[in-house]
């Protein structure tokens, strides 16, 4: 009767530490998603400033001829 026990406390230990692995898993991919989500904002932002800028200078040039 003993190690019918202890193969089912194994088993449950493991179904836990897999369920805490999954977790912290699930937060990191939250938090690289979010750092995804800020790094594609701030690469739109930047270029649309370059759109402006060279909209900008092609102005500037025309005004110059």
């Amino acid at each position: 009767m003993f190690w019918p026990m202890t193969a089912i406390a194994l088993g449950f230990l493991g179904i836990s530490v897999l369920g805490v692995l999954a977790i912290k898993v699930f937060v990191e991919a939250q938090r690289l998603g979010r750092q995804v989500a800020d790094t594609t904002r701030k690469i739109n932002n930047a270029a649309e400033e370059l759109e402006r800028a060279a909209v900008e200078l092609s102005a500037t040039g025309d005004a110059l001829r």
